[in-house]
């Protein structure tokens, strides 16, 4: 029989809070080509001689504010959700992640072990709805190398990209569903990660689609296919037409940027600061870059987000988690790795 299995990819988190482990984190995160895509001397020297002294301590305390009795957020959601989908699979299913551990090296050989053996077809699937150079792109690729230089006879398959695609829009609205029922707002406030503008551009298959006009995400290209931008604009459209939001009261922003450099905007740290101002007192947030809840959700967003719109005069202040281990996020996902050579076929290179 064809021996197959399944990884699945995430972001990753230092192994505890200390301020050592989240400096050996930072260092590994920030020194990757495809996130601070500059020359690796100079990449070297900002990365290792200015942010990581400065931004090490402060880390460190905000992920001790999430930390759980099991972890980090961010592993051990994502070790739940893959044990929800090996209950659905008929296949071997690890995790992986794209920084620290387990890597793929250890991912693999627990994969193996628990088929047995070395595998004939391996699923690569990474927790990211929208492409990004500096997500899913690195994450794919690291995973692919290491496999293909230990394994270099088995086929690989991907998930592309899944922001549109109408059960993981179901699946999102289904768990923003009940926040929704709780109290009237005055807005909904979907952030989304930021990234450098250069990335988009740079992500341009065209090179002549991305910001040459300012309706660059409304004009059909296949720029659209690594464009995050239009991505995470298309989602936030279908999940508020599901939804039935009024669009008036519907925003879009993007949070985590690192300073010197032009990233998307609007800023969600500064709209938690102006939108209060502005009349904003109810506010709902959703984060839906992230399928599994965070550093950037729970503590960027649900502690200092949350404190900014207060003291700025905000009253309510809602933060839908992530889907994390929904239901209908789980029997999606089963049903893209079920279906990957049948009725989901369009969704895997």
């Amino acid at each position: 029989m064809n021996k197959k299995g399944l990884i699945i990819i995430n972001l990753g988190s230092p192994e505890s809070y200390s301020v050592k482990d989240v400096r050996v984190y930072l260092r590994e995160f920030l020194m990757d080509g495809k996130v601070i895509d500059i020359p690796a001397p100079i990449r070297g020297i900002i990365v290792k001689g200015f942010i990581i002294p400065f931004r090490a301590k402060n880390s460190a305390e905000a992920y001790k504010t999430v930390w759980t009795d099991k972890g980090s957020p961010l592993k051990v959601i994502t070790n739940d959700f893959a044990e929800l989908v090996q209950k659905q699979l008929d296949m071997p299913v690890v995790v992986s992640m794209r920084y620290g551990n387990p890597t793929p090296e250890a991912s693999l050989a627990e994969l193996e072990r628990k088929a047995g053996g070395p595998l004939d077809e391996i699923l690569i699937a990474t927790m990211y709805p929208h492409y990004a150079m500096s997500s899913s792109e690195t994450a794919i690729d690291y995973a692919k190398d290491y496999i293909l230089s230990k394994r270099p006879g088995t086929k690989l398959k991907v998930l592309k990209p899944f922001y549109n695609e109408p059960g993981y829009i179901a699946a999102l609205a289904d768990s923003i569903r009940p926040y929704l029922n709780q109290q009237q707002y005055d807005a909904y406030l979907f952030s989304y990660h930021g990234l450098p503008i250069r990335h988009l551009k740079k992500s341009d298959p065209t090179q002549k689609h991305c910001y040459i006009s300012g309706d660059c995400c409304e004009l059909k290209s296949i720029a659209w296919e690594t464009c995050y931008k239009h991505q995470v604009k298309e989602t936030t459209k279908l999940v508020c037409e599901q939804l039935q939001l009024e669009g008036s009261k519907v925003l879009l922003s993007f949070q985590s940027r690192l300073e010197g450099d032009k990233w998307l905007q609007p800023y969600t740290d500064k709209y938690f600061e102006e939108l209060p101002k502005q009349g904003v007192k109810k506010l709902l947030v959703m984060c839906p870059a992230f399928v599994a809840d965070c550093l950037e959700t729970l503590e960027e967003i649900n502690v200092r987000g949350r404190e900014s719109f207060t003291e700025n005069g905000g009253e309510t202040f809602v933060n839908a988690p992530c889907m994390n281990t929904n239901a209908s996020w789980v029997d999606t996902f089963v049903g893209y790795c079920n279906g990957y050579e049948g009725k989901y076929a369009g969704l895997w290179n």
